[in-house]
């Protein structure tokens, strides 16, 4: 009797064609770039639309400020602050190395999201009501890619689109 060991190549199932891999994989990609769509636009409602803070609203240039304020506050509103702003970009740590395999790695995208987490910070800053540029924010932004890239971004791309 004649076995046959079937051995599977990187990237593919066994038994399935590799042009339905690749279809699945273009289907990932176009999903994720739909969510990365989404959240643009939710992170866009969060972070760029102006609220009504009494002129209270003051700018944070020197690192650590703001983080030194939100820990003397009570647990709950520290809690909101860091989580939220570590929270707030963090899909871009799952979504950004499937849409391209060029944004893998963690200080790749501590590079993007630290720059787009900066842009946002200074559209603020500069043009809408009830907002200050906060430096510790685009810390904290930049910190939640990396965090979500490391605990689930990494191996979420290497399932969608392979090791490349």
């Amino acid at each position: 009797m004649d076995t046959q060991v079937e051995m599977n190549q990187p990237g593919t199932a066994v038994g399935m064609p590799r042009w339905f891999i690749t279809g699945l994989r273009v289907l990932a990609v176009l999903a994720a770039l739909a969510f990365l769509a989404a959240f643009s636009y939710v992170a866009y409602k969060i972070t760029l639309t102006p609220v009504h803070d009494h002129g209270q609203a003051g700018g944070n240039t020197d690192p650590g400020k703001s983080l030194r304020f939100y820990l003397d506050r009570p647990t709950k509103e520290t809690i909101v602050q860091v989580g939220g702003n570590l929270m707030l970009l963090a899909p871009l740590g799952i979504l950004l190395p499937v849409v391209s395999t060029r944004l893998r790695g963690p200080l790749r995208l501590a590079l993007v999201s630290g720059l787009i987490s900066l842009t946002i910070e200074t559209a603020q800053g500069l043009s809408v009501d009830g907002r200050a540029f906060d430096i510790d924010d685009v810390i904290l932004n930049t910190a939640g890619v990396v965090i979500a890239y490391l605990f689930v971004g990494r191996k979420v791309s290497r399932l969608v689109r392979g090791r490349d």
